[in-house]
């Protein structure tokens, strides 16, 4: 009996690896056409960014400022059917650099969504579930917005293009209430602006600024758990370096934890810049710095599994003792696909 329906997770998310020209470079291998698109230069300090079909190739917003998006022609110039290409901003493309993409399939420019309140464009991969929104806002607290995905969404990560007021992440294991910014360490906190909840045709907004704002335009990356495919939940560390072990269902190519009953940085951990366990070559989804890993139990350490990830250090960054995390995660393969092969580790 097949275990998903997404037999080959790579059509749907892949991390692509490469090195910087510092002319235009068609990046290509990541196996699809992407909509969603984060980089990160990785052999040096520099901002994320972030590149999205709906809102146009050239337009850049970065995981860890609260910047306004900006026209970048130095940046993502296009997208093609296998990849994508980069000028020469430093960020993207510095010669001789080295750099981590993370690429998601939606469903190109999008189209007209009415479903909520605020008329939105939407990119909708239904199979995988995951959605690029622009909306506009209506300065009405409460709007609620479609996102075109018929089922449950679990996380969403909204900006304000026009603002600095940062983003605003909704994760269905956060309290009540609260919310997380996705640019700071800062732990969950009680915000009246904040995405409030989501179900399976519309997130609804809380408050006006940040997610609302009268005339203000906004993206929101919403995501769905699709079984084999993807995993949100949450997790308490134990302080060991024989950690928590988080089944997914899957073997994961790339996770995000983060901490949320204290402060600490959004972990990004991925399957391809080390390939084998433990993996301790991470990013920090918060801040333009990369952390200098090693084999001591005080750095981020996970073990990624044929059904899930392993914390394999003390490091509050995944495993403080009675530490709430939370996670989202993205299947390098499900653990058995539709020809009823099983998933092994690594």
């Amino acid at each position: 009996m097949a275990y998903t329906t997404i037999n080959k997770s790579t059509d749907h998310f892949n991390t692509k690896l490469y090195t910087g020209t510092g002319s235009s470079n068609a990046i290509t291998g990541v196996g699809f056409q992407p909509d969603f698109t984060w980089i990160k230069i990785t052999s040096e300090a520099n901002n994320h960014e972030l590149y999205d079909a709906v809102r146009g190739v050239t337009k850049r917003i970065y995981s860890d400022q609260n910047s306004a998006e900006d026209t970048n022609s130095y940046g993502l110039t296009a997208f093609g059917t296998d990849g994508f290409t980069v000028s020469t901003g430093n960020a993207v493309n510095k010669s001789s650099g080295s750099f981590a993409s993370f690429n998601w399939k939606a469903n190109g420019a999008g189209s007209s969504n009415s479903d909520g309140d605020i008329t939105a464009t939407v990119s909708a991969n239904t199979t995988s579930g995951f959605s690029i929104v622009k909306y506009t806002g209506n300065g009405s607290s409460g709007a609620t917005v479609g996102h075109g995905l018929g089922s449950d969404v679990k996380m969403v990560m909204c900006k304000g293009l026009g603002d600095t007021y940062g983003w605003k992440v909704f994760h269905t294991n956060l309290t009540s209430g609260k919310t997380l910014v996705l640019n700071t360490n800062a732990a969950e906190d009680t915000d009246a602006n904040r995405i409030a909840s989501a179900n399976a045709s519309t997130f609804t907004t809380s408050g006006t600024f940040s997610v609302n704002e009268s005339g203000s335009d906004y993206v929101a990356y919403c995501f769905a758990e699709k079984t084999g495919f993807s995993k949100f939940g949450s997790y308490t560390g134990n302080g060991n370096a024989n950690g928590a072990f988080i089944y997914t269902g899957f073997k994961p190519a790339f996770i995000i934890i983060k901490r949320i009953d204290a402060t600490e940085n959004w972990v990004m951990e991925n399957n391809k810049s080390r390939t084998y366990n433990p993996s301790y070559d991470f990013l920090l989804a918060d801040s333009s710095s990369n952390p200098s890993p090693g084999a001591a139990d005080n750095y981020q350490k996970l073990d990624i599994l044929s059904n899930g990830f392993k914390s394999r250090t003390t490091s509050v960054y995944s495993n403080a003792s009675g530490g709430t995390y939370i996670y989202m995660a993205f299947a390098a393969a499900p653990l058995i696909g539709t020809n009823n092969v099983p998933c092994t580790a690594r």
